[in-house]
């Protein structure tokens, strides 16, 4: 059974910094595109940020510069760095590995709070 479990998510205040982790088990992660979405309420979910195999990323223009991506395939684990964070930043996020064939999977989800 594959699952993505993420964790630390949290309270923080405008321009503090948090750290997520996704930890995948059941399946070989390094050949996935691991990504980072997000959901804010009333809104749809979108891409913050992704990872593939190789090691290209790419980011979403409101996080540029402010969150990295990265993975240790050794350990099946993607992070998110998020440094300078607005509350605007605040959502659900949500770990996501995509293969070559479907489907994908999501994590349960982990809240992030900016307080101003």
């Amino acid at each position: 059974q594959v699952q993505l479990v993420e964790s630390g998510g949290g309270l923080v205040q405008t321009g503090g910094s948090l750290r997520l982790s996704c930890v995948g088990s059941g399946t070989i992660f390094s050949f996935a595109a691991m990504g980072w979405y997000r959901q804010a309420p009333g809104k749809q979910r979108e891409l913050v940020a992704r990872v593939i195999s190789g090691g290209r990323t790419n980011y979403a223009d409101s996080v540029k510069g402010r969150f990295t991506i990265s993975r240790d395939n050794a350990k099946n684990t993607v992070y998110l760095q998020m440094n300078s964070l607005r509350p605007e930043d605040t959502a659900v996020y949500y770990c996501n590995a995509q293969f070559t064939h479907p489907p994908d999977y999501w994590g349960q989800g982990t809240q992030v709070t900016v307080s101003s």
